[in-house]
């Protein structure tokens, strides 16, 4: 069971295995990665013995052969042509060839199993299991971010010490730890590190410096930086490196390490077929596909290189009806007592067990005279779907979890590492689980069809509806409804004695849509929160008590907001504790009047008010002067590395300037802070909180001038 695999210039590929005494390799030179060339339309007659003599005449082809795969889940067995090659980076450049050398119509052919990661394909055509078969070993190294962009670190951290001094110093010190620790992963706040200790090693004539396990390969460079855009947000992928013999983990480029943990990652990889790299800077999409292509492996299909798949013939009205999302009923804007919410356990994924939505078997020829999708007349055939065996055993698995998370919870004394793990397993499958009814409408998606996303839409609509009803007919109100939840409080219309038990209509529904309905929580009360400019109810956020809790779930307004200063969520989170204490706005006002007198006086720490946000383009494509690029100017002062798609951190300190001195960030000594600014952002967040009540931010405004005016007085009648 190989952890890692490392691929060399000259063809040789070594597999790691983690054992109780440190890592072993075995080396292969015998591995010849392959892809496939057939016909894109399955009418087409195309002779591939011509492209098959010209392949092998190439030098970098190992072999050819003619063979019988599917190209696609709706089609049967199919000549075509297989090019094993002799390394794994000469797949692509290959394939791109195929065109060129047939003498066939541009269009006629296809290339499939071409854009694998390199580990990826590895484990999907040798059958190796990437699944430690035992605890693996883990040193981090971490850089402040003033060191990001030098050639030389002054400072660094070395499994939780700081290590500061002279490059052999730190280079010692480094050394030394990989001796002790021989880790199997290094954690790096940034894989920049990797090439940088290097090069501080050439430049102090250190000749003995290694990261590596293997002798003769100290480091290489996988990826170049670059900058991408996803759905409308820039995003950074930094630099990525391999060391032999370890696998990294790069902080600033990971989303399952970061949103989970080392559990969460290792359950991936034993499912996706993905070593601990290459999951780590994986995506969620990404990883989903890995999973959809070891079930398309084992089935006989092949990956297409480019989604090319058309989308069905619609009439007009149908394209009007599925052109619709998820349910949504408007929440009624206010404060809600004795409210119980209520979700749909894994509504989407779960839709697509149940109802067998997929890409293969959705508007099937055999059954194109039913009406198994509503409102939407789309067919579904009878035969099982490959996306329900994709997604039925992870459902499976993270309902095991989260019962196992349950019972340790009820424990007198709770294993806290066992809980971790759980956690991260749940967390890390329930990503996955959250992007798959996403990615069926996604252009770019291996086997997605769009209308498998409608269909999912469609079922859920209903599903709602249905639930809807039944608890209006159950003496239950509806104050919100979302996708997959619903809020409702007892109608007082309906008598106590006539109302049907909450938990009895929840499993008369559940029987009735085949979809568990849980009772997610009870709350003494629920506030939802207008929208800015409207008085329409904001479909995402409210906040509200948890009966017989002493916390609050809060979604959508400023406390739970990545950019919001912590002394706001602070604040915030204090408003509502005194509003839930006295049901009072004054009582709220007093604590934003305490917040904003300690602003004035000078006594909030600075690092409470630090801003985090997103650097969305270069410093020269921005053409207002806003706070982010007052920011980007201060690092590019001090040659600092921030990309686009990467955040930015600082302290307003005077908002009244458009320059750079208009903030400071996180790392400079800061001396002063404009609190003006920040009793702005303050009065905004007490705004999330009153608006329910009816209060927007002139009204609070004119109501602390009333505050402030008489304490005035009250000190001038004093002197």
């Amino acid at each position: 069971m190989p952890f890692t695999i490392d691929f060399f210039d000259d063809g040789r590929v070594l597999e790691w295995e983690a054992t109780n005494d440190g890592a072993t390799a075995t080396e292969r030179d015998d591995y010849t990665p392959r892809f496939y060339v057939t016909a894109r339309d399955p009418d087409t007659d195309i002779d591939l013995t011509p492209l098959r003599a010209q392949y092998e005449r190439h030098p970098d082809v190992v072999a050819t052969e003619i063979v019988s795969r599917r190209p696609g889940f709706r089609r049967d067995d199919e000549p075509a042509l297989a090019v094993n090659v002799d390394h794994v980076d000469r797949v692509t450049p290959l394939a791109r060839q195929a065109r060129q050398l047939s003498a066939h119509p541009v269009g006629d052919l296809a290339c499939f199993n071409v854009d694998f990661s390199r580990e990826f394909r590895y484990c999907l055509e040798t059958g190796a299991d990437p699944t430690p078969a035992t605890d693996l070993s883990t040193l981090r190294l971490g850089i402040p971010v003033t060191e990001t962009n030098k050639d030389t670190y002054s400072e660094l951290t070395v499994a939780g010490e700081t290590v500061t001094g002279s490059s052999g110093d730190i280079l010692t010190t480094v050394q030394a730890a990989i001796e002790t620790h021989d880790p199997d992963i290094l954690v790096c706040s940034t894989s920049e590190i990797v090439p940088t200790l290097y090069e501080m090693a050439t430049a102090a004539g250190v000749d003995d410096f290694s990261l590596s396990r293997w002798p003769d390969v100290d480091y290489q460079q996988l990826a170049s930086r670059s900058t991408y855009s996803s759905y409308g947000r820039v995003g950074h992928s930094p630099a990525r490196y391999n060391v032999p013999g370890r696998a990294i983990i790069d902080e600033s480029n990971t989303f399952f390490y970061g949103e989970t943990n080392l559990e969460g990652v290792l359950d991936l990889v034993s499912r996706s077929n993905k070593p601990i790299q290459e999951l780590a800077w994986a995506s969620i999409g990404n990883v989903l596909t890995a999973i959809q292509i070891c079930e398309a492996h084992d089935r006989g299909v092949l990956v297409p290189w480019n989604s090319w798949r058309h989308e069905f013939f619609k009439p007009m009205g149908t394209l009007h009806d599925a052109d619709r999302g998820g349910f949504i009923f408007a929440p009624e804007v206010g404060l809600h007592e004795n409210v119980h919410e209520l979700d749909f356990s894994s509504l989407y994924p779960n839709i697509i067990c149940t109802r067998n939505v997929s890409p293969d078997v959705i508007r099937c020829d055999c059954h194109s005279d039913r009406d198994d999708v509503p409102g939407l007349g789309y067919s579904i055939c009878d035969d099982q779907g490959y996306l329900v065996d994709v997604l039925q055993p992870i459902i499976d698995a993270r309902d095991e979890i989260k019962a196992a998370i349950r019972r340790e919870k009820k424990r007198d004394d709770p294993d806290e590492d066992r809980l971790a793990e759980l956690e991260g397993r749940s967390g890390a499958l329930k990503w996955i689980l959250v992007a798959c009814f996403g990615y069926q409408g996604f252009s770019n998606a291996k086997f997605g069809r769009i209308e498998c996303h409608e269909a999912i839409n469609a079922f859920a609509r209903e599903i709602l509806l249905t639930a809807k009803q039944q608890l209006e007919d159950g003496g239950w109100r509806v104050v919100h409804g979302i996708v997959d939840s619903i809020w409702v409080t007892p109608d007082p219309d309906v008598d106590d004695e006539e109302r049907e038990d909450l938990e009895t209509l929840a499993t008369a529904i559940t029987e009735r849509v085949e979809i568990r309905l849980e009772h997610e929580a009870h709350y003494d009360w629920v506030a939802f929160v207008p929208q800015r400019e409207s008085d329409a109810g904001a479909l995402t956020k409210y906040f509200g008590k948890v009966a017989g809790d002493d916390d609050f779930k809060i979604r959508g307004i400023e406390a739970r907001q990545r950019s919001t200063p912590s002394f706001i969520k602070d604040v915030q989170r204090d408003c509502l504790e005194r509003f839930d204490a006295t049901r009072s706005p004054d009582a709220v006002l007093d604590c934003l009047q305490d917040a904003i007198k300690r602003l004035h006086a000078g006594t909030v720490s600075v690092d409470q008010l630090v801003e985090r946000n997103r650097i969305s383009k270069p410093l020269e494509g921005y053409t207002q002067n806003t706070q982010n690029v007052a920011a980007l100017r201060r690092a590019q002062e001090q040659d600092l590395a921030v990309h686009p798609g990467q955040d930015i951190e600082y302290v307003v300190v005077d908002d009244e300037k458009t320059s750079r001195e208009r903030v400071a960030l996180t790392h400079e000594e800061v001396e002063s802070y404009d609190a003006s600014y920040y009793e702005t952002q303050l009065v905004r967040a007490v705004e999330s909180v009153l608006s329910p009540l009816g209060w927007d931010r002139a009204e609070i405004s004119r109501e602390l001038t009333e505050i402030q005016v008489p304490e005035l007085t009250a000190f001038a009648d004093r002197e």
